[in-house]
């Protein structure tokens, strides 16, 4: 099993959501989060003032998956948060262990 965290931009949500629906992934966790990469925040006006916003809000969703599902996710999210624009996110991958499902005491794949 993979887990899938996706930093992407707050407005691609219901996007990644419907794509990853279709594919058969049911279960996912969103986080609201701060950051930044290469986009580098943006300057705001705020009374006359001018300040840098360099912590720019974007939504973490985190998903486990069997092994051959990986690629279908992935390709998934990527298709419903690209923009083609800097700061449309990133996707990390990592090994699992063990999933259980405290309800019934299933393990693993069963578990998800």
């Amino acid at each position: 099993m993979k887990k899938i965290d996706s930093i992407i931009r707050p407005s691609k949500i219901e996007d990644v959501k419907e794509k990853l629906n279709n594919i058969g992934v049911t279960g996912m966790t969103v986080s609201q989060v701060l950051g930044y990469g290469m986009q580098k925040g943006h300057k705001q006006v705020y009374r006359g003032n001018e300040y840098n916003v360099n912590l720019l809000p974007k939504v973490m969703i985190s998903i486990i998956v069997a092994d051959d599902m990986v690629d279908k996710a992935v390709d998934s999210i990527i298709e419903g948060a690209r923009t083609g624009e800097i700061g449309d996110g990133k996707i990390f991958i990592y090994n699992v262990e063990e999933a259980i499902r405290i309800r019934t005491g299933e393990k693993g794949q069963e578990a998800l």
